[in-house]
């Protein structure tokens, strides 16, 4: 039976928003630029299978060439269906690589039982991408975080790490060497679950990290999906609030020079509520220092 008028609608609609979504956040940001060779961090999940598919989608039209290359990691754990990635980047014809690492071993080895394994994981994992990048010539390494990953990271830094700081949609690798980017900046996490089931993603779960219970993520997730229910509209304040900093207001001294009281004075504290504060001639300023780390 096919699907009611108002299903295709809607679902015409989702894949739309997505494409602006993503093509936005890419211009925002200068994600790809001509000639780049975009790496796209491939996992199994339903976050970077959306990337993927969406960049495909805006390869075929975007103002610049560029191409795509597929990688994936495969780390040993235990019943990872190893056939599942290859058969489907076959299948959609993408250049691709499968990298044989058994990380899961030295996690489990490494860190207690209980415990969370993420930090781990995720250090070794991006140490192996940005080896094999190198490798394949890639100018760009795509992941697939999207706004709910963004706005959750900074509260885990707020409330465990003592620092405001969240994912940033493009960065510099700490070796100078790589450029990440993260099309689905803008993109909103249930987007993502109903265009997965839409696509017939072959999701792939993680067993080793991802559905571990009690983890600090999960409980930001919950909090905010609480907020969320009981305010309508706070996370979409929260995350425009992440692109309308006011270093003056904070307590930084190398975002903002306190002791040069020239760029604003008492007029920053005018209209504070009303939504256009903006800080007077140091967004370039904070552009530069993000950039630089």
């Amino acid at each position: 039976m096919s699907e009611k008028p108002k299903s295709v609608y809607e679902n015409n609609k989702l894949l739309k928003r997505l494409r602006h979504e993503v093509g936005r956040a890419i211009n925002d940001f200068q994600m790809i630029e001509n000639g780049d060779k975009v790496m796209v961090c491939l996992s199994g999940g339903k976050d970077s299978f959306a990337l993927l598919d969406i960049l495909r989608q805006l390869q075929a039209s975007a103002p610049v060439e560029f191409s795509l290359f597929a990688v994936n990691l495969d780390q040993k754990q235990p019943n990872f269906p190893a056939e599942v990635l290859p058969n489907y980047l076959k299948n959609i014809g993408i250049d691709f690589k499968i990298i044989e690492e058994d990380t899961y071993s030295i996690v489990k080895r490494v860190i207690p039982e209980g415990k969370t394994t993420c930090g781990l994981c995720s250090r070794l994992r991006r140490g192996i991408l940005y080896r094999t990048a190198k490798e394949i010539g890639a100018t760009k390494i795509a992941l697939g975080h999207h706004r709910d990953d963004i706005i959750e990271t900074l509260f885990l830094n707020l409330f465990y790490g003592g620092k405001l700081k969240a994912m940033p949609p493009k960065l510099v690798s700490d070796n100078g060497e790589h450029i990440v980017i993260r099309p689905l900046a803008y993109v909103r996490e249930k987007d993502l679950i109903r265009y997965a089931e839409i696509r017939q993603f072959p999701i792939i779960p993680c067993n080793l990290c991802g559905s571990q219970e009690n983890l600090q993520r999960q409980a930001i997730k919950e909090m905010l999906q609480l907020w969320e229910k009981q305010h309508a509209g706070r996370i979409e304040t929260i995350f425009s609030a992440m692109q309308n900093i006011v270093p003056s207001h904070l307590l930084d001294r190398q975002l903002f020079d306190f002791n040069s009281m020239e760029n604003g004075g008492d007029i920053l504290f005018d209209n504070e509520l009303s939504g256009s504060l903006k800080a007077p001639n140091t967004g370039k300023k904070i552009i530069n220092i993000l950039d630089s780390r």
